[in-house]
């Protein structure tokens, strides 16, 4: 009983263990997008200080670091120049997003295009990408410039498709999947791609990274949207319902539909068709979601990707390294942050 309990602890751990490991190289991190996203602009600089001021738990930068220390990678700082650019792509999509869902809310404070405007939020997130590139540029690496401007253009589709197939309820799992491969997994797999690249590894071990971090985005956003039908669960700076409130359709809802009666499906297609949805609408899905043991079935599904992530790795030498990815697994999927 007692290795169980210590190696979920472990598990539970990892995100803090990858940080704590490339803790040195984060701060670079740090001052780098800070001074990078400095302008004479008076209000671009208001907002991307803002923005800073939010936090993050800076998952995607932690995975170039930890992919490139995995490698062997040790000379230079091209690892924390890269990182920088890869969370600079992800606060670019979720200025964007915010606009495009209406958000109000991300990390518990306001959103920048609630506090300011809309049209300032998606230039800023412009601004990010411009400054992004400009680094990738300055990195000199052919392969990475593609890699990283060809993630950008998939994340761009991921998010038209989500918008072309928005309260569907009867949309396709596949459909689903293609939807957070291109919005989540792919940058997944670029941070973790980005550090093997800056290491000279063999192709196996690019492609095994690569395939890692694809599947740990999809264990991750999986995750993220059964949590938001998930009342068991307080998620830290996210509301229960925010998903379901701005209309997205995902897992929860796409496993639920298949399983519910006709009249229940009649009821949702009217919740989700309606421009607005209200706290009964959602006690009502959440009420379903509980008779059809919808969660169990979400995080079943994601188990699928944790494995296929873990197993990816087993061509590398026994490391530390190794170890906290593994765990990283099981943690995306356990984590209540």
């Amino acid at each position: 009983m007692g290795s169980v309990v210590q190696l979920k602890k472990q598990i539970n751990n990892s995100y803090f263990q990858l940080k704590n490991s490339v803790e040195d190289r984060l701060m670079l991190v740090e001052e780098r997008i800070k001074s990078k996203l400095e302008s004479k602009v008076d209000l671009v600089q208001k907002m991307t200080d803002y923005h800073l001021d939010t936090g993050g738990k800076r998952l995607r930068a932690l995975l170039t670091l930890g992919s490139a220390k995995l490698c062997g990678y040790s000379k230079g700082t091209r690892d924390v120049n890269l990182a920088a650019c890869v969370e600079l792509i992800h606060s670019a999509t979720l200025m964007h997003d915010d606009v495009i869902d209406n958000g109000f809310l991300r990390r518990g404070k306001k959103t920048l295009n609630k506090i300011w405007d809309n049209h300032s939020s998606v230039l800023v997130g412009d601004y990010l990408l411009s400054r992004c590139f400009e680094m990738i540029v300055e990195d000199g690496n052919i392969e990475i410039l593609k890699l990283l401007s060809s993630t950008s253009s998939k994340i761009a589709q991921g998010e038209i498709l989500q918008l072309q197939h928005k309260g569907e309820v009867d949309m396709l799992e596949e459909t689903y999947l293609r939807i957070i491969s291109a919005k989540t997994a792919e940058l997944f797999a670029a941070a973790t791609k980005v550090g093997a690249i800056l290491s000279d590894t063999i192709s196996k071990e690019k492609e095994a990274l690569e395939f890692y971090g694809r599947n740990l985005g999809l264990t991750f956003q999986i995750a993220d949207d059964t949590l938001d039908y998930n009342s068991e669960i307080k998620l830290f700076g996210k509301k229960i319902g925010q998903d379901f409130f701005e209309g997205k359709i995902t897992l929860p809802i796409i496993l639920l539909f298949q399983k519910a009666n006709s009249n229940e499906k009649e009821n949702m297609k009217k919740i989700f068709s309606n421009d607005t949805r209200n706290e009964n609408d959602l006690k009502y899905t959440l009420s379903l979601i509980k008779h059809y043991d919808i969660i169990n079935e979400c995080y079943q599904k994601a188990h699928h990707y944790i494995n296929l992530a873990s197993n990816s790795l087993s061509l590398f030498k026994e490391s530390e390294e190794k170890i906290i990815l593994e765990n990283l697994t099981s943690f995306s999927l356990s984590r209540n942050f």
